[in-house]
């Protein structure tokens, strides 16, 4: 993998996912960015977001309506509410040795996983939705 400079833009799509740190959408991370640098792009931001994902410095969860980022990249799972779409961090269920065993099993290389639950969440349910 070439290895890249941190750029000034990188950092700030960086910090705005963890400031934002319910798993924001590219949208948000670039609002973020827009309220103190409104001259960094839309395509700089999602360029960065991508990149970021890429390198592993942040995680790209793919949910129902929009990617969503988490600045921790430990291992852990997502909760996603069906109804509002918030995201919340969960232990992964899996055996730490998952993505090996899948490997060996299939003969498939360089396996990852991701996991992502569906429910309803606190406050949709308080509403009756």
């Amino acid at each position: 993998m070439v290895q890249r400079r941190n750029t000034h833009q990188r950092q700030l799509v960086m910090e705005a996912v963890e400031e934002l740190a319910d798993h924001p959408t590219a949208d948000q991370v670039y609002a973020r960015i827009h309220e103190r640098e409104p001259h960094v792009s839309r395509a700089t931001v999602y360029r960065n977001l991508n990149l970021l994902a890429e390198q592993g410095q942040i995680l790209d969860v793919k949910t129902p309506g929009a990617d969503r980022f988490d600045f921790r990249t430990d291992p852990h799972a997502h909760l996603v509410c069906r109804e509002c779409g918030a995201v919340v961090d969960v232990p992964d269920p899996t055996s730490p040795g998952a993505d090996k065993d899948a490997a060996d099993r299939t003969g498939y290389v360089d396996v990852s996983h991701y996991t992502v639950f569906s429910g309803l969440c606190p406050a949709c349910r308080i509403k009756g939705v």
